[in-house]
């Protein structure tokens, strides 16, 4: 199945579909959670039990994704591609600046961390349906033979957004006392945020709707029940798209939160110094999804995918073995491969998604997809990657898990079938 995007009478403009998505809140909390979550509303716990407790409330925020992604995707499916956009970034602004603000243990006791589990939970409902409004936004905006070129815009939302959210966590790191960084720092960039709220407003609200839904809305054939007729019509594609995304998601938090934590509190090294390889690692994430994004267009999404899941497979065991080096240039080869793979996974996904559902239910589809995905993948990563840590007392065990998640993952895009057929005529289903 490879449905037309566009109608051939409407112009798709390419000035009204680069919805990137760089929105740094995950990435800020990720990285507060593996840095001072654990002192800040964990005190009572010993440090090694507050960073597994402070990985559990990052974990939440991801169950929280799929009824994120029912709601945003019925409302996407029936009113729009870009309203649900706004309201959803309205929703994780206000999340994100609420973490910020939130007094800590010893201010409120047991009340802090119950209150960062709630503000969490909104960070989850909200991203359970931004970035399919973002995906849809982009590769509906598309014209024939571009879709993965244009489907990337959001995606490299993640390492953007993600070297952003470590860059302002490094200034911030080096313009503070240990002592002010711990009482206050952290959270700047909680509250920093509220200045991309106010842009990325801007942004969204000048945005055109998807030609797609407009064709939609004007032949009134939206659907009724959009999340129904997914299950009912395309439940094959629900779970190997679900299941696609498991490793990439889980790797990725392994990178972005676990990493941070591993480097400095087990192999000691400086925290400056680990930011910086998250930071060199997030630019090769940038470039090899965009890289990816635009392959997929000439060979095809699965190709691209498989690459990318077979790398996943084979490289987490040398990854912890240049890491446990803690050697500065090690640590960066591995990452740097390592990004390679999540790009190689990830850059072409927004494309292969749209193109596995039809477009009156397509929104509740990706969103249900990427949601389900996080959960089972990324959601709770960290917490298990630090459980194994200090159960075996060898970053082998992490390895090993990666390589089950990425397993899983090579699976399921053996099973999807090629969605990109450059040579046959688009059209709307």
């Amino acid at each position: 199945m490879s449905p037309r995007l566009c109608r051939p009478d409407v112009r798709c403009k390419a000035r009204s579909d680069r919805t990137t998505t760089v929105r740094p809140d995950f990435f800020i909390y990720a990285t507060a959670a593996a840095l001072v979550f654990n002192s800040q509303f964990f005190s009572t716990l010993s440090p090694a039990s507050g960073t597994l407790a402070a990985f559990a409330t990052l974990g939440v925020g991801l169950v929280a994704r799929p009824l994120g992604g029912i709601v945003w995707g019925h409302f996407g499916d029936r009113v729009g591609r870009k309203k649900m956009l706004v309201v959803s970034l309205l929703l994780m602004g206000f999340a994100t600046v609420g973490v910020g603000l939130l007094p800590t243990y010893e201010q409120i006791g047991v009340a802090a961390p119950v209150l960062l589990v709630v503000l969490r939970l909104l960070q989850g409902l909200s991203a359970g349906g931004e970035w399919g409004g973002a995906a849809l936004m982009s590769v509906e905006h598309a014209p024939p033979g571009k879709r993965g070129r244009y489907g990337s815009f959001p995606q490299i939302g993640v390492p953007a957004g993600l070297i952003l959210a470590q860059l302002v966590f490094l200034v911030v790191s080096n313009v503070t006392t240990p002592e002010q960084f711990a009482a206050w720092g952290w959270r700047i960039p909680f509250l920093l945020s509220i200045l991309l709220v106010v842009v990325g407003l801007m942004i969204r609200l000048r945005v055109e709707e998807s030609p797609v839904f407009a064709l939609l809305r004007e032949n009134r054939s939206r659907s009724r029940a959009p999340i129904l007729e997914v299950f009912r019509n395309r439940p094959r594609e629900l779970v190997l798209a679900s299941g696609s995304f498991i490793a990439n998601n889980a790797i990725g938090y392994v990178f972005l939160a676990y990493l941070l934590a591993y480097g400095t509190q087990v192999l000691e090294v400086g925290r400056n110094t680990m930011i910086l390889v998250v930071i060199i690692g997030s630019f090769s994430w940038l470039a090899s999804i965009v890289v990816a994004a635009i392959w997929s267009d000439t060979v095809g999404r699965r190709p691209v995918y498989l690459v990318g899941s077979v790398l996943l497979v084979i490289w987490p065991i040398p990854f912890f073995l240049l890491v446990d080096t803690a050697a500065f240039g090690a640590m960066v080869v591995a990452v740097v491969v390592l990004t390679i793979g999540l790009g190689l996974s990830y850059g072409p996904q927004a494309a292969l998604f749209a193109e596995m559902f039809e477009a009156r239910f397509r929104y509740s589809g990706v969103s249900f997809c990427y949601a389900i995905g996080a959960v089972l993948g990324g959601g709770f990563a960290p917490l298990i990657a630090t459980a194994l840590q200090q159960a075996y007392g060898t970053s082998m065990a992490v390895a090993a898990y990666m390589v089950v998640v990425a397993l899983i993952s090579l699976v399921a895009v053996l099973l999807i079938r090629e969605t990109h057929h450059p040579d046959s005529p688009a059209r709307l289903s």
